[in-house]
């Protein structure tokens, strides 16, 4: 098996509505989404073609514009819909999706999600 590489998307974010109590539905808050994505950037990095690797401006923004429609009830089903955004593109192989909901607990600084998925 091929080693493969790591690109980062650090710290994106977007206000949505997420959560299960009625006062997290009344408006959008903010969720920090953090991602590395496994691929082989060997092509790329001898072409220096934008098309030979992941776009992740274009993969952002997809991103961004999914969750900030998005009112799910849960931050596993929002990660889900993230890794399967990712993993669309056939050059991730893997995907890690982290999730922080800042304003969900009163006493700490976020809760969250982490999760890994593979392009199968």
């Amino acid at each position: 098996m091929k080693q493969l590489d790591t690109l980062y998307i650090n710290d994106l974010k977007v206000p949505c509505i997420i959560g299960v109590f009625a006062q997290e539905r009344k408006k959008k808050q903010p969720i920090i989404i953090n991602l590395a994505l496994s691929v082989d950037t060997r092509k790329a990095a001898k072409t220096d073609d934008l098309k030979d690797t992941v776009d992740y401006h274009h993969l952002y923004n997809e991103i961004a514009n999914t969750v900030s429609q998005s009112t799910y009830q849960l931050l596993e089903t929002l990660a889900q819909t993230i890794a399967d955004i990712c993993l669309k593109n056939k050059k991730v192989k893997q995907v890690t999706v982290r999730l922080e909901k800042p304003h969900a607990v009163k006493i700490g600084k976020s809760s969250g999600i982490e999760i890994i998925r593979n392009n199968e």
